[in-house]
């Protein structure tokens, strides 16, 4: 029996990603990297939140610790993972869930598996650079073979937060590129029916680049019924990058979350 809880515990780790334990932290924050990212750069957030906030970070299979594990390609299979494996860090204290892009997507799905499945919820549900899930606006993503060499280069470098000497390395495209395109296809395969009324009841926060093009954001909140706001960054799709731009995330997430808490006492 202790083996299997320890093999559960460790295969926990495996997903959810912790630098910095904090067992005395009023809420946990869990973060969803964005398409070809790992979990490492949300993870040390920890280090920067108050001591209020526990960050856990979400990491993918193909990728660093899970780098011998076959790509996902099913987001509800990813999310029915990260929901077992989040269920022990959830179940003592209230929790919000953050977003970039795919990961946007992933953290709604498994906001909503935790809700229809075990009757959790985030208190908040922040999402970033993401058009929503049932949006007609969302862009087409053509497959590999659709694409020239040259178009593909392009296409990254338009996406943004990745200059073009890093792509002509040879160790991004035999490392970095095939975790992307991979996650492409996630996007790629992924469609929501738009609901015929909220199936969430937390509150949502849209953030968003000043040079992106993502069009009806607000459809955002037609997927719940608590508030909804939302915040233009200067930026691209990457705008979370920026240094002044992370610390603004940062602070808002913690004051947004240390007051929902404070109005649930």
């Amino acid at each position: 029996m202790e083996r299997k809880d320890e093999a559960k515990t460790g295969r926990n780790e495996e997903v959810v990603n912790c630098l910095y334990r904090r067992p005395n932290a009023m809420c946990t924050l869990i973060c969803f990297p964005w398409a070809g990212s790992g979990s490492i750069h949300f993870a040390k957030w920890g280090n920067d939140m108050q001591d209020s906030l526990e960050v856990h970070s979400i990491r993918l299979a193909g990728r660093e610790s899970r780098l011998e594990e076959p790509f996902s390609s099913d987001i509800c299979q990813i999310a029915d993972e990260i929901v077992c494996a989040l269920l022990p860090v959830l179940q003592d204290k209230p929790f919000a869930f953050f977003g970039h892009s795919l990961g946007s997507y992933i953290a709604f799905m498994t906001a909503l598996h935790l809700k229809e499945k075990h009757k959790l919820e985030p208190m908040h549900l922040f999402v970033s650079s993401a058009f929503p899930p049932h949006s007609m606006a969302r862009p087409y993503i053509p497959e590999e073979n659709e694409v020239s060499e040259e178009e593909r280069v392009s296409g990254i470098l338009a996406f943004g937060g990745t200059s073009k000497t890093f792509i002509n390395d040879k160790e991004f495209n035999q490392q970095y590129y095939p975790r992307l395109v991979a996650d492409l296809h996630i996007i790629k395969n992924y469609t929501f029916k738009a609901p015929s009324e909220p199936v969430l009841s937390c509150d949502l926060t849209c953030f968003v680049g000043s040079e992106e093009i993502i069009e009806d954001l607000e459809g955002w909140k037609d997927l719940t019924s608590g508030s909804f706001r939302m915040h233009v960054l200067p930026g691209n799709h990457f705008h979370l990058m920026e240094a002044a731009n992370e610390t603004f995330l940062k602070n808002y997430i913690t004051k947004c979350l240390e007051i929902s808490m404070l109005a649930g006492l």
